[in-house]
């Protein structure tokens, strides 16, 4: 656990701020259920009376929780109709990024290409993104969490790893093309950079912005000349975004598109995948994983192969940790993005933003 004085240093090198916006950096990402279930209950209730009196039957709803990218997301089941799931946006980043998933979801499933992989999609069922009760309306697919299985049958780590790779390199395939990416190298790290210094006080000061200058022109420097397999990029497809039968651990579905791209580079998807699952094998957090494999200038054996195997690995080890920090940017941009309680959270900052940037300034190629 961080000391005291290591949230402080960190903190100090950012500049002066508010009292109430150091409070707000100590608190947890993810606010305790006991003090906003009354609240939660209620807008569950309201919701579910709002579908209700659109015509659907009335139901109870079930499994609230909020999630770190502020949504309200409960469970609707009972009588005869087929479960669904209601998820309700909590600010204006949760709904942009409702929207999106919406579209993307749509998308997708009228996406020919895709055959019967289509049947990992949710269905959208409802969309009402505008007024005091925003929802949107999907249908619940089968399976667990990937996470919440591998926590009871962690024996059962390389099995989901290696289906869960083969599902999503299937949509990458069915939907991608082969192109040279130095045109497109700026454009995916500059905007992420930039994303980085504005929700991210450290970021925006002294070692932080010097950190993130040379993170971007290695970045750049490494992807220019390369050739990538650019395809239909999940963007945020980690364990808990995938959802297995519980026995067998066969996959059933791929939830969560809110970060989805038509042509981002797919190989992101795995490089996401094995990194996090490392993150619940070992308990550590994804940045200081990710700064070991800068540090040792390599992914470990077991990760290249499971990547090798699903055909995700780059031609040489420069490339191979040019992906991975590239696959680092696209997760915390993706969050702080979403959600403003990542990038003021201290501890959230200490241990997936500043380990990485630390290591990549200290490795600084010329």
């Amino acid at each position: 656990m961080m000391k005291k004085e290591d949230f402080l240093a960190i903190w100090l090198k950012g500049g002066r701020v508010t009292f109430t916006e150091e409070l707000r950096g100590l608190l947890p990402l993810r606010p305790a259920g006991l003090l906003t279930r009354p609240a939660d209950v209620l807008a569950a209730r309201r919701l579910t009376d709002s579908i209700s009196a659109a015509g659907a039957p009335q139901r109870d709803p079930r499994g609230m929780q909020r999630t770190f990218s502020d949504l309200l997301v409960f469970r609707l089941d009972g009588g005869s109709e087929q479960p669904v799931v209601v998820k309700h946006p909590r600010s204006a980043r949760a709904t942009a990024s409702l929207a999106h998933e919406c579209e993307v979801v749509q998308r997708l499933a009228r996406d020919e290409r895709l055959g019967r992989w289509r049947r990992l999609l949710p269905v959208v069922e409802e969309r009402r993104l505008q007024g005091h009760l925003p929802l949107v309306v999907e249908s619940c697919l089968p399976g667990i969490g990937a996470d919440v299985l591998l926590h009871r049958s962690p024996q059962l780590a390389r099995r989901v790893t290696v289906s869960a790779l083969r599902a999503i390199r299937e949509l990458h395939q069915a939907t991608g093309w082969e192109e040279e990416v130095t045109a497109r190298a700026a454009d995916w790290v500059d905007p992420r950079l930039a994303v980085l210094a504005e929700e991210v006080r450290w970021c925006r000061r002294a070692k932080g912005a010097e950190a993130l200058r040379v993170l971007g022109e290695r970045l750049v420097r490494e992807l220019t000349g390369r050739r990538l397999l650019l395809a239909w990029t999940h963007g945020d497809y980690h364990p808990g975004n995938v959802l297995l039968e519980e026995g067998q651990g066969a996959l059933c579905g791929v939830i969560d598109w809110a970060g989805a791209l038509p042509d981002g580079p797919s190989l992101l998807d795995c490089h996401t995948f094995v990194l996090t699952m490392r993150h619940q094998q070992e308990g550590r957090q994804f940045g200081r994983i990710v700064a070991e494999v800068v540090r040792r200038g390599s992914l470990l054996p077991e990760d290249r192969r499971l990547l090798a195997e699903a055909g995700a690995l780059a031609d040489d080890n420069r490339g191979e940790v040019a992906l991975t920090l590239l696959t680092w940017l696209w997760h915390v941009a993706g969050n702080v993005t979403k959600s403003a309680r990542y990038g003021r959270s201290h501890r959230w900052v200490a241990d997936n933003v500043v380990p990485v940037l630390s290591q990549v300034a200290a490795h600084e190629t010329p």
